[in-house]
């Protein structure tokens, strides 16, 4: 089976640099099916959220699998309706007992709103007591990140963040590689926006190596030095999606890839005000419910 490479952590944690996302698989039975395929398949990083609502067939798949916990990466991510420091405490732990795990490898802050230091410093106590192994942030702009490190006692080891060839972030990635923050791209493929699968310059560099679109798109990432976390529930594409490690995109290539950069996210812009109520407003106004 092929050994996915890792990278080493700013904490020294060791990481698959390819995994497996399960979001939008919000039926337990299909994302529990999904995970363990993806674990017979060769995968050891496996990526969920509480606002996926399948933590628990995602710890179902890894209590039924022969694989050991030991060499599984379990991340996981709280949602924004807990970012004070006492909801924070109790959703490390519900997180936990969905997963049905004494411990998880990465545990993210899905957003930067609401009570992010509160939220962080809960985080903080969970890492140091050992119930996570590190801990980072999800969709953080490059002034957010640095305000958490200025701010707080544990820097952030990841920052997951949109990453595709339409919006390839070049700025936002050089940022965090240089403040030792692994990137790790969500959407790597767009969800197949602007006909990203069909779209003939990526066909055309993947003819020279006997690959597919998806294929040349992971290996482009993972040569920018990005963690890349594809999701599929079809076997055939996770599999597709694994065998990236065979071939290696030439200089040219690359650059033949950075120019198919339109700029622009491909689902929504995390500043606007306007887009920020619309989607977590209602989230944010239960912290004030209790």
């Amino acid at each position: 089976m092929t050994n996915v490479p890792t990278i080493k952590l700013n904490n020294g944690v060791t990481m698959p640099q390819l995994g497996f996302g399960v979001f939008q698989v919000p039926d337990l039975n299909q994302a529990e099916a999904a995970v363990t395929t993806a674990l017979q398949t060769g995968y050891r990083l496996l990526d969920t959220a509480a606002a996926y609502q399948n933590e628990a067939a995602v710890g179902q798949a890894i209590s039924k699998s022969d694989v050991k916990r030991e060499d599984i990466f379990v991340t996981s991510k709280l949602w924004v309706s807990d970012f004070t420091y006492e909801r924070a405490q109790n959703g490390i732990d519900a997180s936990l007992q969905r997963l049905g795990l004494d411990y998880m490898d990465l545990y993210l802050l899905h957003q930067p709103y609401g009570d992010v230091m509160g939220a962080w410093r809960a985080l903080e106590e969970a890492y140091k007591a050992g119930k996570i192994r590190a801990i980072g942030v999800s969709n953080f702009y490059a002034d957010q990140l640095k305000n958490l490190e200025l701010t707080m006692a544990v820097k952030p080891v990841i920052n997951q963040i949109e990453v595709n060839p339409w919006y390839q972030q070049t700025a936002e990635v050089k940022f965090n590689q240089g403040e030792s923050v692994q990137v790790e791209a969500w959407a790597p493929f767009a969800e197949g926006k602007h006909g990203i699968f069909t779209n003939d310059t990526i066909t055309q560099i993947g003819q020279k190596y006997g690959k597919t679109t998806g294929q040349v798109i992971l290996r482009w990432l993972l040569q920018r030095g990005i963690t890349v976390i594809p999701k599929s529930v079809h076997q055939q594409r996770m599999a597709e999606n694994f065998d990236v490690f065979d071939f290696e995109l030439s200089a040219a290539d690359m650059a033949t890839m950075a120019g198919l950069d339109k700029g622009e996210s491909q689902f929504f812009d995390h500043r606007d005000p306007v887009t920020i109520e619309q989607i977590f407003g209602s989230s944010l106004q239960q912290l004030h419910r209790g």
